[in-house]
């Protein structure tokens, strides 16, 4: 019981020494990683449907 009471105390005095982003901060974090994440999504789609189409083309053909 004594080594979960230090670990408890050892983390608080680690949290107390973050330095934690201000709100405005957070925000900018906020908006350029979900603009970045529907860019990335967007990407990925269209090599998706590139690849998609480029193997119906070659493999069209062969029964199904």
């Amino acid at each position: 019981m004594e080594k979960i009471q230090k670990f408890l105390k050892e983390v608080v005095a680690e949290l107390r020494k973050v330095t934690w982003p201000t709100k405005e901060e957070l925000i900018g974090s906020t908006i350029v990683t979900i603009v970045v994440s529907l860019i990335v999504a967007i990407f990925i789609g269209i090599v998706d449907r590139l690849l998609s189409v480029a193997v119906r083309a070659i493999f069209g053909g062969m029964g199904g």
